[in-house]
């Protein structure tokens, strides 16, 4: 199972989706520190909201398989800038808690992912696990493991190791086409 550290706005879900992922009851716990387990680095909000702790989110994607974007539905304003994937070397993947919200603006919300670089977005509801199940078939994909040859390949190509290549691209890459 990919290891996920999840990223996003104080009170966007975050901690909640992680004991939802566990299967837990959910409960009200304030994250203070960035905490890690076999599955999840779960961070603080206050990273995503301060350019002086940001930089700490970039250095806890090392530590992951997947990096998420979490963002609730109901969110006032986006955090995250276009072209966010430039400096997550990882799959990225986007979030979308509290789905029921009245407040709710989902096309707002995904477009501010999908800007960003998400190469997914999931829509989850914590509360009754909706999307959960879809979330973790995700996370139990296997990424594909490169010779270091294959590796060089795709870094030639400027393409990222765990994102398929068209069938194209091989020949393409080898001259072979005209």
């Amino acid at each position: 199972m990919k290891k996920l550290f999840l990223m996003g706005r104080s009170e966007a879900g975050k901690t909640s989706l992680t004991q939802a992922l566990r299967g837990e009851e959910l409960h009200y716990r304030k994250t203070q520190y960035t905490s890690s387990d076999e599955d999840t680095i779960d961070s603080p909000g206050e990273y995503a909201e301060s350019k002086c702790f940001s930089v700490g989110l970039a250095c806890f994607s090392f530590e992951a398989d997947a990096v998420a974007v979490v963002q609730a539905a109901d969110e006032p304003y986006n955090l995250f800038s276009p072209s966010l994937r430039s400096f997550v070397l990882r799959p990225l993947i986007g979030i979308i808690t509290k789905i029921d919200s009245p407040y709710a603006n989902i096309p707002m919300v995904r477009q501010w992912l999908t800007d960003a670089g998400c190469e997914r977005v999931f829509l989850i509801n914590n509360v009754t696990r909706e999307g959960i199940d879809e979330l973790m078939d995700y996370l139990k994909e296997d990424l594909p493991r490169l010779t270091f040859e294959q590796a060089k390949q795709r870094q030639r190509l400027g393409l990222s190791e765990w994102i398929p290549l068209p069938d194209v691209l091989p020949a393409i890459s080898r001259g072979l086409t005209g």
